[in-house]
């Protein structure tokens, strides 16, 4: 039986930040990786089945593929750290007008995702310093992906506010179905489609989406006990509020595209095509390693927005301490066997021997601090879901943008090839340290509120 409302909240609002933490991140962590094998799983299938080149297209083109993660990110995070707040303060008339709201933005702005990827794929493409046979790749495998991408941002988003709800078990099934679906589809598209198996890995994709938007609203509009559909209009009063938080999460995913971008195109200038495949292989694999650690962040958020709703301020924070220590404990479980098994790692992507040992020193710098990660992200969370998205922002404009392309453009110039690989540390070795100083100014901004309010559930 689904919880309830009143029971998921109780919960919320009394249980240990540790029972909290095990109970809604376990599943958001397992279901977030299920999900990191949609890209990782195509770039395998794609680089053994078909091509060294094939799979640098896809490489190139996953940036650009973050502009709908960036929809789905911006309508999903603003909407969820809403509703997580509006259970907090037990306010039923804007739980009642979440869903309507965001399929109405989807709806608007997947079109827009739709238009931009189908039709200036090729010169989105050149952007990144693409050309040639990858670049030939990368416009077809581009279009299928775009024409799916409502599917893909409704899919996401919605399960984004299964999770604001702290139903995080329900959000991985339904999320790790369509992965499963995904991986089996993809390597029969792949073999049986021929000259067109890139497109066909890409098929699968929206394939295995489709499936996963039909059970989604099978289940908002069947089964939801909390949220559910009351109609589908956009509410005026809500899209600001969805904005303001959201932003932040979608400037997280826009400026991976940015900063990618300018990677590919730096690593183009200075190494050609065989540092373009090699860094395509490294990122692959930092966005997975980067999976569970989101995945740990979505079951911050809900305790975090609920409690924060309730006023009860130090359980926010103890909260957040807890997160701190298991994201740094996870970061660890994955920097060791990047470290240790760097080769085998790169092996799985690229199938020449002697381009794989060209990149994995360098492989495992680009990782030297990613242990520390899951501090910054899980700042970022806490703010998101206290609804301070401008802070939010600050952290990744800084972390994607501001330090790193001026680094990712001058490193190289002193260290050749190598200072592409360095950017990434140094800039999250500084975002971390501001990330910990920002946290302890608004902990001592939720311990006054504390003592000046009366706790409340």
């Amino acid at each position: 039986m689904e919880t309830t409302k009143k029971d998921m909240r109780s919960e919320l609002l009394e249980k240990s930040p540790w029972q909290l933490m095990a109970k809604l991140s376990v599943p958001a962590i397992v279901g977030m990786l299920v999900i990191g094998l949609y890209s990782l799983v195509d770039a395998v299938y794609v680089g053994q089945l078909i091509s060294p080149a094939a799979m640098g297209a896809i490489s190139v083109v996953y940036p650009f593929t973050l502009i709908n993660s960036g929809i789905s990110t911006l309508i999903g995070v603003g909407s969820s750290s809403v509703l997580s707040r509006a259970i907090g303060k037990k306010d039923t008339e804007t739980i009642n007008k979440i869903m309507g709201n965001l399929l109405v933005m989807v709806l608007i702005l997947s079109a827009l995702s739709t238009i931009a990827g189908v039709v200036f794929a090729r010169q989105l493409l050149s952007i990144s310093g693409a050309e040639g046979e990858i670049l030939e790749l990368g416009v077809r495998y581009m279009r299928v992906v775009f024409a799916g991408s409502v599917l893909i941002n409704f899919a996401q988003s919605a399960n984004m506010i299964m999770r604001a709800q702290g139903l995080m078990k329900r959000a991985m099934v339904l999320m790790g179905t369509g992965a499963v679906i995904d991986m089996i589809l993809s390597p029969i598209f792949i073999l049986t489609w021929g000259d067109k198996g890139l497109e066909g890995a890409a098929f699968a994709n929206i394939v295995a989406q489709l499936i996963q938007v039909f059970l989604t609203l099978h289940y908002f509009i069947k089964k939801s006990d909390v949220v559910r559909f009351h109609g589908v209009r956009l509410t005026g009063a809500l899209v600001p509020k969805i904005l303001s938080v959201g932003v932040s999460a979608m400037l997280m995913q826009v400026m991976t595209f940015v900063q990618q971008t300018v990677l590919y195109n730096v690593a183009s200038r200075y190494g050609g095509d065989t540092q373009i495949i090699l860094i395509g292989a490294a990122l692959r694999v930092m966005s997975f390693a980067f999976i569970p650690l989101w995945g740990m962040s979505q079951g911050l958020q809900p305790i975090a927005g609920t409690n924060y709703g309730a006023k009860q301020y130090d359980r926010v924070r103890k909260a957040t301490n807890t997160f701190f220590i298991g994201a740094t404990v996870l970061g660890l479980c994955f920097w060791i066997p990047i470290q240790i098994f760097s080769k085998e790692l790169l092996s799985l992507f690229i199938n020449d021997p002697a381009l794989v040992a060209q990149g994995v020193d360098t492989f495992r710098m680009m990782f030297s601090i990613f242990p520390s990660a899951g501090i910054m992200i899980m700042a970022i969370t806490l703010f998101q879901a206290l609804g301070k998205g401008s802070k939010a922002s600050v952290l990744v404009i800084l972390r994607q943008v501001a330090l790193f392309i001026p680094l990712a453009l001058l490193l190289p110039r002193a260290f050749g090839v190598k200072g592409i690989w360095l950017a990434s540390p140094i800039t999250d070795g500084i975002v971390l340290i501001l990330s910990i100083i920002m946290v302890l100014t608004e902990y001592r901004k939720l311990k006054k509120a504390g003592s000046e309010s009366p706790l409340s559930a």
